[in-house]
C-alpha cells in the first residue's frame, strides 16, 4: 500500500507549498523510496493554459502536453524525474469529468452530488496516479489556503482516503509566522487559526512546517505544539533562505524524513542521511568563482508595484542550474521590452544603457503584440553587437523575422500571429491551428509536449547536445515559415534542427556570432539542478567568454 502525504497551506498563499512538496520528496527519495507528487489546483480552469501568467505564473508543459500548474515544474526539478499529466487536476477537470460520466448514464441512474462525488473522483485520480507511478510515497499539494471555500473539496477527498486508510495517510500544513516590525515577537496565533479551521474540514495536521523570515524558536515550537495539538518534534523551522535547493537540507536538521517514516511505520532503505549530492550543490552555489550578468527581455514582470518573477520561473532556474554547473553566479536582469518600443534615438539610448554590461541576453516565450517590437529591437542589438544570445519559442520567431527585415531585407516582414496581412509572412500559423483560431477554441489546443528533433552536425547545437535525436517539449501554434525557408539561409542563418515528422524547422543559429540560437521548443522545462539543459549550459559557456572578453 502506498502512503499518501497531503499538503495544505495556512494563512496565506506563496509561501512555498510546492518547494515543501519536492523537497519531502528528495528526503524520501534518499531514504531509497519511490516518490511522485500530485499538484491541485483549485480553480474551475480545466487546466493552466488559458491562465494569464502574471496572475498564475508560468504556464508549465509536461512530456505528454498537459499545460500545467509551475509546481509541477519544481516536483521535476528536485525529484529529478518527469512529471505525466495525470499528476496535476484542477476543480473543473473534476467536474468535466463527472459531469460527462453522468451524460453517459455511468451512476447507474443515481442522483450524482456535489459530495460524495466530486471527493471520489479526486479520489479516484489520485489511485490512478498511484497504480501507474508504483510509487511508495504520493505527495499531493492542495493549492490555496485553508479556509477557502475553493479547496474545500479537495480537503473533503483527502479526509474520507484517511478515514478509509488511516496508518497510510499524513497531512502536512505548510503555515506561516509573521514577524510583525513594530512588534519585533514572532507570532502563531494565525498558525493556531489556521490549525482549526483546518480541523473543522474534520483534519488535524501530522507535522507544521512552521514558514518563516526566521528559525523558530524553542517557545514557539512549544507553544505550537499545545495549542495545535502536535508533538513539539513535528514542528520543522523553516525559514527563508536565498537558495531554494537547501530546503531539503534544512529539513533534514530537523529530521523530517524521520518523523514521516515513524509516522507511517517505515525504515529508511538506505544508510546515511543521503542528501550528499544536495550538498555538494550547495557548496558550488554559495562558493562561485564570479558573477555573471543575464538579461531577460519580457513583458509579463510587473503586477502593479511589483515585479513577478513566476512568469519565468522555468527559465530562471535553468539559467541558475548552467551557471552553478560553470561555476558562476548568476545575476538576472529584468528588461521590460516596452521600454525599448519608442521613438528610434531614445529605444538605441535604452537598449545600449540595459543591454551594453550584460554578459548575454535571453527573450523567453510569450504572445500578443504588446511589447513586441521592443523584443526584436533588443535581438537586433545583440546580434549586431556580437553579444551571446538565446531565443524560446516566440524569442525565436522574433529573431527570425529580425533577420528577415534587417538582412534579407524583407521590409514588414511579421508572423501573422501580429499582422496578418503582412507580405513576409516569415512566422505563420500551423495550418492545423486555423480550424482552432477561427472556433476560438483555445484551451489545450496548441502544439503541446514532447516531439523529436533532428539535429544538424557542425551546428552549435549538435556540439550542445553531443547527439543527432533529441526531444524537447512544445507549446506553441506559429511556426517558421518553410516558403521563406531558402531565402533566410541564402542570408546565413542556419537551420540547426528539424522536427522529422513534418519538416518544422526547430532551432535556427546565425554563423560568425558567439552564440546566436533559437529554439521553436522550450528547453527551459526540461533542466534540473543536478542535471542542468545542454543547451543552457552552452549559452552560459559562451556568457563567461563574453564576459571576460569585456
Amino acid at each position: 500500500m502506498a502512503k499518501y502525504i497531503f499538503v495544505v497551506g495556512g494563512v496565506m498563499s506563496g509561501i512555498g507549498k510546492g518547494i515543501t512538496t519536492s523537497s519531502i520528496g528528495v528526503i524520501l527519495q534518499n531514504k531509497g523510496f519511490k516518490v511522485t507528487a500530485i499538484k491541485i489546483d483549485p480553480y474551475i480552469n480545466v487546466d493552466a493554459g488559458t491562465m494569464n501568467p502574471v496572475e498564475h505564473g508560468e504556464v508549465f508543459v509536461t512530456d505528454d502536453g498537459v499545460e500545467c500548474d509551475q509546481d509541477i515544474g519544481s516536483y521535476e526539478r528536485f525529484l529529478n524525474r518527469d512529471i505525466y499529466s495525470d499528476n496535476y487536476m484542477t476543480t473543473g477537470m473534476v467536474y468535466e469529468t463527472v459531469i460527462k460520466r453522468e451524460r453517459n448514464l455511468e451512476y447507474d441512474g443515481r442522483c450524482v452530488e456535489v459530495v460524495p462525488h466530486i471527493p471520489d473522483e479526486i479520489i479516484r485520480r489520485i489511485r490512478k496516479v498511484t497504480k501507474n507511478s508504483k510509487a511508495d510515497f504520493i505527495m499531493i499539494e492542495i493549492g490555496g489556503t485553508v479556509g477557502e471555500y475553493q479547496n474545500l473539496l479537495f480537503l473533503e477527498a483527502a479526509r474520507m482516503l484517511h478515514l478509509r486508510h488511516p496508518q497510510d495517510v499524513l497531512f502536512i500544513l505548510v503555515s506561516y509566522l509573521p514577524v510583525p516590525k513594530m512588534i519585533g515577537e514572532m507570532k502563531t496565533k494565525p498558525t493556531q487559526y489556521a490549525v482549526r479551521t483546518l480541523n473543522s474540514a474534520g483534519i488535524q495536521p501530522d507535522i507544521i512546517i512552521a514558514r518563516s523570515q526566521v528559525p523558530l524558536d524553542e517557545p514557539r515550537k512549544r507553544k505550537i505544539s499545545l495549542f495545535c495539538n502536535i508533538d513539539k518534534d513535528d514542528v520543522i523551522s523553516a525559514p527563508d533562505i536565498d537558495f531554494i535547493y537547501e530546503v531539503p537540507i534544512n529539513f533534514e536538521k530537523d529530521n523530517l524524513g524521520q518523523r514521516i517514516l515513524s509516522k507511517t511505520n517505515l525504515r529508511s532503505r538506505k544508510k546515511g542521511k543521503g542528501l550528499k549530492r544536495w550538498n555538494n550543490l550547495m557548496k558550488t552555489i554559495k562558493n562561485p568563482k564570479e558573477e555573471l550578468n543575464i538579461g531577460i527581455v519580457g513583458k509579463y514582470f510587473d503586477t502593479g508595484d511589483f515585479t513577478l518573477a513566476d512568469s519565468y520561473i522555468s527559465v530562471i532556474e535553468a539559467i541558475k542550474h548552467a551557471c552553478w554547473h560553470h561555476g558562476q553566479a548568476p545575476v538576472i536582469h529584468w528588461l521590460s521590452s516596452e521600454k525599448y518600443h519608442l521613438a528610434k534615438g531614445e529605444a538605441r539610448k535604452n537598449l545600449k544603457k540595459d543591454l551594453g554590461n550584460l554578459d548575454g541576453v535571453i527573450v523567453p516565450g510569450g504572445f500578443g503584440t504588446r511589447g513586441t517590437e521592443g523584443k526584436i529591437k533588443a535581438i537586433e542589438w545583440a546580434r549586431r553587437n556580437k553579444m551571446p544570445f538565446l531565443g524560446l519559442c516566440y524569442g525565436m520567431q522574433l529573431a527570425v523575422i529580425e533577420w528577415a527585415r534587417n538582412v534579407c531585407k524583407l521590409k514588414g516582414a511579421h508572423t501573422t500571429e501580429i499582422n496578418r496581412r503582412t507580405k513576409y509572412p516569415v512566422i505563420d500559423v500551423l495550418p492545423e491551428q486555423k480550424i482552432n483560431i477561427r472556433e476560438k477554441n483555445f484551451g489545450a489546443t496548441m502544439r503541446l509536449g514532447a516531439y523529436p528533433c533532428q539535429l544538424v552536425k557542425g551546428t552549435r547545437s549538435y556540439k550542445a547536445y553531443k547527439k543527432t535525436n533529441i526531444s524537447e517539449r512544445h507549446r506553441h501554434r506559429y511556426e517558421l515559415n518553410n516558403k521563406f525557408r531558402k531565402e533566410l539561409e541564402d542570408k546565413g542563418m542556419v537551420m540547426a534542427g528539424i522536427n522529422p515528422e513534418r519538416d518544422l524547422v526547430e532551432i535556427i543559429e546565425i554563423k560568425k556570432h558567439p552564440f546566436f540560437v533559437g529554439t521553436q521548443f522550450h528547453p527551459e522545462f526540461k533542466s534540473r539542478p543536478l542535471n542542468p539543459h545542454s543547451l543552457f549550459r552552452e549559452f552560459i559557456k559562451a556568457c563567461i567568454t563574453s564576459s571576460r572578453s569585456h
